[in-house]
C-alpha cells in the first residue's frame, strides 16, 4: 500500500518508519528532518528497531497515495486538511491527540476520514531519528461509528507491517476514553515536569480523576455511554503502562512549544457549557496551560 505521513513529527515517524517495513511510504515534514531522511534513511531506536528509507518532502500537496496518515498537532489540522485536498487519497486516518480534528478533515475533504488513537510512546530524538518509548496499539474505525470496510482494508495493512492494530465500531466511545485520559495525564505532566507515573500518586492522582471523572460525564451528556469507573480505569491503565513516558504536551512544553491543550482540556469545556456542566478541573489544568503559553507569546 502506498501510504503518505502527512506530519512527521514523534509518532507521525515512528508509524512511518514502522509502516515502511511494509508499504511505500512517504513522510511530509520539516526540512531538517526531511534532509537526514533522505540522506541516510529513517532509524528506529528504543523498544523497537528499524532502519528504513522512506521518501521524505516537505511539500505535502498535489500527493497521491492509497492512505494518508495525519499526526499534525491538533491546531495545524486545517491548513493540513486544505494541503491534502490537493492530492487524492483512498482514505485518511486521523492519529491526532485530542477531540475535533476528524470533523475538520472531513469537512474539507473527500474522501472517508477514519478516526483513530494510537498509544506507541514516540520522542524524536533527533533528525532521522525517532525512538519508541514504549510498545502501545492503534484503534482505529469510522468516526461515527460502526462497520467500515474501509477501516477494515486500513487495519489490516497497518497488522501487515506489524503494527498492533484493533478495528473498532465504538469509536465515538474510543475517543472520549482516550480524551479522558489525556484530559488527566498530559496537562498535570506538562505543568509539573514529571512523567506519566506521577498521576498514580498524591497530591497529582486526586487532580488527575477528577479531570478524567468530569470527562465522562460530559461524553454521556454527549450520548456516549462511557462511566467514571472505565474513564479512571483506562487513565490509571495507561499510566501504568507508560509509567517513564513523557507526555506528547510535557515535549512540547520541555521544547517551548505550543501544545494541544484547546483540542484536550478546552475541547471538554466547550462540550461542557454547550451541556450546562461545571468542569472545575478541566477549566484549571486549562487555563495553567493557556497562561504558560501566552507568557511565551505561543498563543
Amino acid at each position: 500500500m502506498e501510504i503518505v505521513i502527512f506530519g512527521a513529527g514523534s509518532l507521525g515517524s515512528l508509524v512511518g518508519g514502522l509502516l515502511a517495513r511494509e508499504h511505500e511510504v512517504t513522510l511530509v515534514g520539516r526540512d531538517d528532518h526531511v534532509t537526514a531522511v533522505r540522506r541516510n534513511g529513517l532509524r528506529v531506536e528504543g523498544a523497537l528497531e528499524a532502519t528504513v528509507a522512506p521518501r521524505a518532502t516537505t511539500d505535502g500537496t498535489a500527493l497521491a497515495a492509497d492512505l494518508a496518515v495525519v499526526t499534525v498537532k491538533s491546531y495545524d489540522t486545517r491548513r493540513a486538511a486544505d494541503t491534502l485536498a490537493s492530492g487524492r487519497f483512498d482514505a485518511v486516518l486521523s492519529l491526532q491527540n485530542g477531540m475535533g480534528s476528524e470533523a475538520i478533515l472531513a469537512d474539507v475533504l473527500d474522501e472517508p476520514v477514519l478516526a483513530g488513537t494510537a498509544s506507541y510512546g514516540a520522542i524524536l530524538r533527533e533528525p532521522g531519528v525517532v525512538e519508541c518509548t514504549g510498545v502501545g496499539d492503534v484503534v482505529l474505525g469510522d468516526r461515527c461509528g460502526g462497520r467500515s470496510t474501509v477501516a477494515d482494508r486500513v487495519g489490516e495493512a497497518l497488522r501487515s507491517a506489524g503494527l498492533e492494530t484493533t478495528v473498532s465500531e465504538s469509536m465515538p466511545r474510543r475517543l472520549w476514553e482516550k480524551l479522558a485520559v489525556n484530559a488527566a495525564i498530559n496537562p498535570v505532566t506538562a505543568l509539573t515536569a514529571t512523567e506519566n507515573a506521577a498521576v498514580l500518586e498524591d497530591p497529582a492522582a486526586d487532580l488527575a480523576r477528577g479531570a478524567a471523572r468530569e470527562t465522562a460525564r460530559v461524553a454521556r451528556a454527549e450520548g456516549v455511554e462511557l462511566s467514571n469507573r472505565e474513564a479512571l480505569a483506562a487513565t490509571e491503565r495507561v499510566a501504568e503502562e507508560t509509567a517513564a513516558n513523557t507526555s506528547s504536551m510535557r515535549q512540547d512544553v520541555l521544547a517551548e512549544r505550543r501544545t494541544e491543550i484547546d483540542a484536550i482540556n478546552g475541547y471538554i469545556l466547550e462540550r461542557a457549557a454547550e451541556r450546562g456542566l461545571e468542569v472545575p478541573t478541566n477549566r484549571t489544568l486549562a487555563a495553567l496551560v493557556r497562561a504558560w503559553e501566552q507568557g511565551r507569546n505561543l498563543r
